[in-house]
């Protein structure tokens, strides 16, 4: 089993940044499944949304944040992050840490508690 946890969410103005850390424990054995980790958000009254996933082998964003976040992995202290620039109001919403230990896939087998960002205008 693997444990995320998510930290770094808070209130920010309009064009403001905030970087995300998700840090993951457990067995060698259980962390050597997060081969594949990703970034979530949900707003307020909308479904949950794929913002970013990261693999040894590839990084992908969804459209509205690409050239604004940035997503990274530290292997050695079990570590993802997310680098938020240029935030607006609608990325507003939970962000959740997730992590699955088969690369090509759509499903996620493990998921943090959340952090809240709220985004002023």
């Amino acid at each position: 089993q693997v444990q995320l946890v998510e930290s770094g969410g808070g209130l920010v103005q309009a064009g403001g940044s905030l970087r995300l850390s998700c840090a993951a424990s457990g067995s060698i054995s259980s962390i050597n499944r997060a081969n594949r980790m990703g970034w979530h958000r949900q707003a307020p009254g909308k479904q949950r949304e794929l913002v970013a996933t990261i693999t040894s082998a590839y990084i992908t964003y969804t459209d509205s944040v690409k050239g604004r976040f940035t997503i990274s992995r530290d292997n050695a202290k079990n570590t993802v992050y997310l680098q938020m620039n240029s935030l607006k109001p609608e990325d507003t919403g939970v962000y959740y840490c997730a992590a699955d230990p088969v690369m090509y896939s759509r499903g996620w087998s493990y998921w943090g508690q959340g952090t809240q960002v709220t985004v002023s205008s």
